[in-house]
């Protein structure tokens, strides 16, 4: 009886120790899925860069067709593309007219100004 006792208690002890292992491995798990979710986060963070947008704002110098002209040349639109954004900067005042990269946006937008015409990357 004394050696069943034994057995048991090795037994005890053993699933005491595997379940401290499983929390533990758990508990390891919880940390990695925190520094996944943190990685996450960076991730995201670098993607909102590619959010950033190039804005053209209405002036009361540059015609419709200097505008539309411009933003075929500078931004590769097509012409009803450009029409439809060179309209919504005459009656809006402003018109985000690409997206991308702060690095691919900024020869556009110093494109457009040497054009004469008000651009912003925001």
């Amino acid at each position: 009886m004394t050696k069943r006792l034994k057995v048991e208690d090795n037994m005890i002890s053993f699933i005491g120790l595997h379940l401290f292992c499983r929390i533990f491995q758990t508990s390891e798990n919880m940390n990695w899925q925190l520094e996944e979710e943190e990685l996450v986060e960076v991730l995201v963070d670098e993607t909102q860069d590619e959010g950033r947008g190039l804005v053209v704002y209405n002036d009361d110098v540059n015609s419709f067709d200097h505008v539309i002209e411009t933003l075929i040349k500078v931004c590769r639109h097509e012409r009803v593309q450009a029409e439809q954004c060179t309209y919504i900067i005459h009656f809006k005042g402003k018109c985000e007219v690409k997206k991308g990269t702060e690095a691919d946006l900024k020869p556009m937008k110093e494109a457009i100004l040497d054009r004469g015409i008000n651009a912003a990357i925001v």
